[in-house]
């Protein structure tokens, strides 16, 4: 490691620290009442990948604890946002998917965030953010290997 690697990789992740708390206030002031980032990561995530996962596998995805997740299902499915059932194959296990309310929800938190990250990616300029963005992808893999 050169003499200059540490200081370097403490004001990388500063500055990865500072923008996630500044981007996640933004977001949370703009998405709408009563849902929060992480409800909105759940439904996207479920939209995105159109098939059921498990409490576990959600959990897993978002690096988060069993517990924490199974606060964030609750609150989702109280709100209507996603359907919790058995496991038919294992009554141990349940399967969660998005609702049409939670898809339509999820729309609704698209349309408030978009115009916010539009503003911040047309202001840094498209091209910076397309350099930028495999570095980032290599940082999360890296991070996500730690494990």
């Amino acid at each position: 490691m050169s003499d200059d690697a540490g200081p370097l990789a403490v004001t990388l992740f500063s500055e990865l620290l500072t923008a996630d708390q500044l981007l996640r206030n933004r977001l949370t002031k703009v998405l709408p009442k009563g849902m929060e980032i992480s409800h909105f990561s759940v439904l996207n995530h479920l939209a995105f990948v159109a098939d059921e996962r498990t409490p576990a596998q959600l959990a897993k995805v978002f690096h988060v604890t069993r517990g924490a997740m199974t606060n964030t299902l609750s609150r989702l499915e109280w709100a209507g946002y996603i359907h919790i059932r058995p496991d038919w194959d294992d009554a141990r296990r349940k399967m969660v998917s998005i609702s049409p309310a939670g898809k339509r929800a999820r729309e609704q938190a698209i349309s408030a965030i978009a115009p916010v990250i539009n503003r911040v990616v047309s202001d840094v300029g498209t091209d910076k953010v397309r350099s930028v963005t495999p570095v980032l992808r290599d940082l999360r893999r890296r991070l996500e290997s730690l494990d």
